[in-house]
């Protein structure tokens, strides 16, 4: 008889994670754990603890307490996972004004072990679909909002990363632009990699989304699949839980 296959870790487990800033509580208890090829949108209002929470997802900031792992391993015993397993697109895709497009990609493959025709695949792969073709010689200080943002989304994509993590990705794109992010998205996480969408647009998140997670005052107060055509329902439950908070505070 053969031996019952071991269940894999989630890619990304939090567990009773808590974080205080600027002197308030910005994220209460949180728990989450995400599957191979999961997408979960991330949901809130403005000073939900949305920011915080990927910023403690990604390694940017450490939680006063509980714990956060990744592919079963401690971040705080394993830093340098974050920066070859995660991709990561913070609002505002902060870039390096005095580099081209193209430094911008060889850069950020380099610290993650992509060389010669490994890094040149792995460019080719986001350049087409993110309409980078004819900037890769210009300088990231002179590119257009939207051109910053698709070099932003190249960044996080190139390595192919296990966890993808986006925090508003479709700002400043164009239509046509924003249909082909989440064609590609769905295309990522149909080839096992795991997304978090943070977004004020619930229509990204019905487009793309398989599960939703809604975050209030710091704590989750939504945790659901979501099932395809759901953005009636979806923007109900949003509503329902944001009015209650203002009604509360009123």
């Amino acid at each position: 008889m053969n031996a019952p296959k071991l269940a894999s870790p989630p890619v990304l487990q939090l567990e009773r994670v808590t974080r205080h800033r600027a002197g308030r509580l910005a994220v209460r208890n949180l728990s989450l754990d995400l599957q191979v090829g999961q997408v979960l949108g991330l949901l809130g209002v403005n000073g939900a603890g949305k920011s915080t929470t990927l910023a403690m997802m990604v390694g940017a900031l450490r939680p006063d307490s509980g714990s956060i792992r990744l592919l079963g391993q401690d971040f705080s015993e394993h830093p340098e996972l974050a920066r070859l397993a995660i991709g990561w697109l913070p609002e505002g895709a902060p870039l390096w004004p005095e580099l081209t497009v193209r430094e911008h990609l060889d850069a950020h493959g380099s610290l993650r072990g992509l060389t010669g025709r490994h890094l040149n695949t792995a460019r080719d792969a986001v350049i087409e679909p993110l309409e980078l073709q004819n900037l890769s010689r210009r300088l990231a200080g002179v590119l257009s909002q939207g051109q910053r943002q698709r070099l932003g989304l190249a960044c996080a994509l190139l390595h192919r990363p296990a966890l993808l993590v986006l925090d508003e990705p479709a700002n400043a794109l164009d239509p046509v632009q924003v249909v082909a992010l989440r064609s590609l998205l769905r295309e990522r996480a149909a080839n096992g990699t795991t997304v978090i969408l943070s977004t004020h647009q619930l229509a990204d998140v019905t487009a793309v989304c398989d599960r939703v997670a809604i975050l209030h005052e710091g704590t989750l107060r939504h945790d659901a699949p979501l099932p395809v055509d759901q953005h009636a329902a979806l923007e109900k439950t949003f509503f329902d839980i944001a009015m209650a908070g203002r009604t509360q505070a009123a």
